[in-house]
């Protein structure tokens, strides 16, 4: 059976929560629509994170960026959007999402948002 989009991100205990450390992943193949015209948008969603007592596992979060596939949003919107998400699912000691949008219109546009502090041992 054919995998699909889907919302329901999944987690696995962190092997390591006592040691603050980052997880970094680059999704290169973000898209989403613009709510205003219609055409695709295409962006690298970075994450970075340092988890506290869980992880998000990778299958899920690749279904979940693909659930936006066909959604209108702005860039601003979706970017909070991931990172509202993952720290609710997770509870992260720290997390950044940025969304690298290529250019649309001639402008190049960066959204990153965060929660928390990222700790100073890392």
């Amino acid at each position: 059976m054919p995998t699909s989009p889907s919302r329901d991100l999944q987690t696995f205990k962190n092997p390591k929560p006592d040691r603050p450390y980052e997880i970094r992943m680059e999704c290169p193949e973000f898209t989403c629509v613009c709510p205003v015209t219609g055409q695709p948008d295409f962006a690298t969603i970075r994450l970075t994170y340092v988890p506290a007592e869980l992880c998000v596992e990778l299958k899920s979060l690749k279904l979940y960026l693909w659930a936006f596939r066909d959604e209108g949003t702005f860039h601003e919107a979706v970017t909070n959007r991931i990172c509202d998400d993952l720290v609710k699912l997770l509870q992260p000691r720290f997390m950044e999402v940025v969304g690298d949008f290529a250019v649309r219109g001639g402008i190049h546009t960066v959204v990153v948002a965060r929660h928390g502090k990222r700790p100073d041992a890392l």
